[in-house]
């Protein structure tokens, strides 16, 4: 069943702990330790200076900054204030200009078609609402621009993570799971109307602790906010559970041969969604709204 307006129950309190949820703990703790699946992902698409690029759920900047690094006209957005500010204080000591917006995933504070290149790493899928989320990230690309995304699947390793936080913590009703944007057939509904082309790539990404699974687990347990809040929630007899459960995932998914190390191999859906439309008095504007780098992203994709 679709996640509408219409069958959630309270909107703005959805939101509000979602707001809550993503600004307790320091998710640049976490932000660190995926830089380096976030330069894989980036190094797949074609950044060239100048291109207008947007991440859309941005965290603390991941990346927004590799994307400024290359050259592109770069900005951020995220309903997190905390972690806006930490994104711009990142882009300050590198002596990059993005421009990080405070806003709602649902409801971009862009104009229309005004990206070349819109991007997410495991951030809009957590928006409660997925049909506006789809609905928003096509609106502000241009024709022939790229939609890149990357969802944590159902059936990886951080889905597994969020099955046991489901068995200690039911989550509200009449929500779409999250995961489901790691779903081909799901993602392919959700973004058929107003694509070209559409191609999807489940990746693997190495989430790499310098801590034993316990301690893996207290790591998120401190720094990050779903986690954090999972906690919180519970009793102390319950929290205990909760973390031998955590511990026995990590233990059981840990490649690592080194003692005091978690490397857990993650799956993630890649999509990349080819925006559709005429750069020239077509259907979705004139030249100078899709553009003549829309058009090369476009060629270089083979969208």
């Amino acid at each position: 069943m679709k996640a509408t307006i219409n069958n959630m129950p309270d909107l703005q309190a959805i939101k509000a702990r979602e707001k809550a949820t993503w600004e307790s703990g320091d998710f640049g703790q976490i932000a660190t330790y995926t830089m380096p699946s976030a330069e894989e992902f980036m190094g797949r698409l074609p950044l060239r200076p100048g291109d207008d690029v947007l991440d859309v759920a941005c965290g603390t900047g991941n990346l927004a900054i590799i994307a400024a690094r290359a050259g592109c006209t770069t900005s951020g957005v995220d309903i997190a204030s905390n972690l806006i500010a930490q994104a711009r204080t990142r882009a300050a000591d590198e002596g990059l200009a993005i421009d990080y917006l405070e806003g709602d995933a649902e409801a971009l504070p862009y104009p229309d078609a005004s990206f070349d290149l819109v991007v997410s790493m495991y951030g809009v899928m957590f928006a409660p609402n997925p049909e506006l989320v789809a609905s928003e990230l096509l609106r502000v690309t241009k024709p022939g621009g790229l939609i890149a995304l990357a969802n944590w699947t159902p059936s990886g390793f951080i889905g597994k993570m969020f099955e046991v936080f489901k068995r200690h913590v039911a989550p509200p009703p009449g929500l779409a799971s999250p995961m489901l944007w790691g779903s081909e057939q799901v993602v392919r509904e959700r973004l058929a109307e107003g694509t070209s082309d559409l191609r999807l790539t489940r990746r693997i990404a190495r989430l790499r602790f310098p801590f034993d699974p316990a301690g893996t687990v207290e790591f998120f347990r401190q720094y990050y906010g779903p986690t954090q809040r999972a906690f919180a929630s519970l009793s102390a007899e319950a929290q205990a559970t909760l973390r031998a459960d955590l511990e026995a995932l990590q233990s059981q998914h840990n490649v690592s041969t080194r003692p005091g190390e978690t490397d857990n191999p993650a799956e993630y859906l890649e999509v990349h969604a080819c925006r559709a439309g005429e750069t020239e008095a077509g259907t979705f504007g004139s030249a100078a709204r899709g553009g003549s780098r829309a058009m090369a992203l476009a060629a270089d994709l083979d969208c």
